[in-house]
């Protein structure tokens, strides 16, 4: 985690240049995407799409929370444009190498859906489309909510590794820093406390958060906004030089997506600081608080509208980009 934090540091201001694109980038318009893109390109896509995806995560429903992971990160750098699919090349480390990223799981479900759709609409759906679409559906097969994805968008051709640094939330970002880097991609302190409630299904290594059981702020000491009986439970899983661990981010909701975060979250035990800061801004404690008490009463389609934003950030539409033949090389 020293290292993850360090290295965090360093990159900071190499990804601050693309700042300015990110703002530039953040909203595409309305009319670049839409819905039925495909509808005469390749009408049974969506239909290929849904089954391929349930093959998989009705064998492994733990993948959805993965694939939902997968979409984020790819959206936060460089926009949704697929560029998290791309394997390294030439020794540069592409995005899905990077250390942010080494827990991602799922691209073998990418892979099958576009080989998939390529035997029935060769080089014709993008393989950022199916990222957002296969998104969507393995949700609501883990009885998550349902959304509306449109669709055209089209593939980047550029991953660099260290691009991630700055551009994801690190997970041991405060309030203001979360704020800030989700106001850069056009998101809204609403979209932040909401993202958060469904992007923390899944699983995380220790090495992710053992600074905040063994060493906080370099001194030693254990997070105190953690709760402390909480913090002997992780204690437990994970020692201080864990790499290999998994431990749930959100308890029990691996298979399953629900808004039980917002009630561990008021409880103080989120897995990370960046799940701690949440409760120090009003607006997002608030929505913290509601989601707990009325038992996630607006929480799924709150998420919905949001994952439609997250997926609308820094497209690449019509001549921009390209339809890549295979989603881990560029053509």
């Amino acid at each position: 985690m020293a290292i993850q934090k360090l290295l965090f540091l360093m990159v900071l201001q190499l990804s601050l240049s693309f700042y300015l694109l990110d703002l530039t980038n953040a909203h595409a318009p309305p009319s670049c995407l839409k819905l039925g893109f495909y509808a005469k390109t390749c009408p049974s896509m969506e239909a290929i799409v849904s089954k391929v995806t349930y093959q998989y995560i009705s064998r492994t429903p733990s993948l959805a929370a993965s694939l939902l992971r997968m979409h984020f990160h790819d959206c936060f750098v460089r926009g949704c444009d697929g560029s998290v699919l791309l394997k390294s090349r030439n020794n540069i480390p592409a995005e899905r190498d990077a250390i942010p990223n080494l827990g991602l799981r799922g691209f073998e479900v990418i892979d099958a859906v576009k080989s998939a759709l390529e035997k029935k609409c060769p080089h014709v759906v993008s393989c950022a489309d199916i990222l957002a679409m296969v998104t969507r559906d393995a949700v609501a097969m883990i009885y998550g909510p349902y959304w509306e994805v449109p669709t055209g968008r089209r593939d980047g051709s550029v991953s660099i590794g260290l691009e991630t640094f700055g551009n994801l939330p690190p997970p041991f970002a405060n309030i203001t820093l979360l704020k800030q880097n989700f106001a850069a991609k056009g998101l809204s302190v609403k979209d932040l406390v909401v993202l958060s409630g469904g992007h923390t299904i899944g699983t995380s290594h220790c090495s992710s958060f053992t600074d905040r059981l063994y060493n906080f702020t370099g001194k030693g000491i254990t997070d105190p906004s953690l709760d402390p009986n909480y913090a002997v439970q992780l204690k437990k899983k994970c020692k201080p030089t864990d790499t290999k661990t998994l431990v749930e981010m959100d308890l029990g909701s691996v298979r399953t997506f629900d808004e039980d975060y917002y009630t561990l979250v008021a409880k103080r035990r989120g897995l990370f600081q960046s799940d701690a800061a949440l409760l120090d801004d009003a607006e997002t404690k608030a929505y913290v608080n509601f989601q707990s008490a009325t038992h996630g009463k607006t929480f799924a389609a709150d998420f919905a509208n949001s994952m439609v934003k997250l997926g609308k950030i820094g497209v690449l539409t019509g001549k921009a980009g390209q339809i890549r033949k295979q989603c881990a090389f560029v053509n």
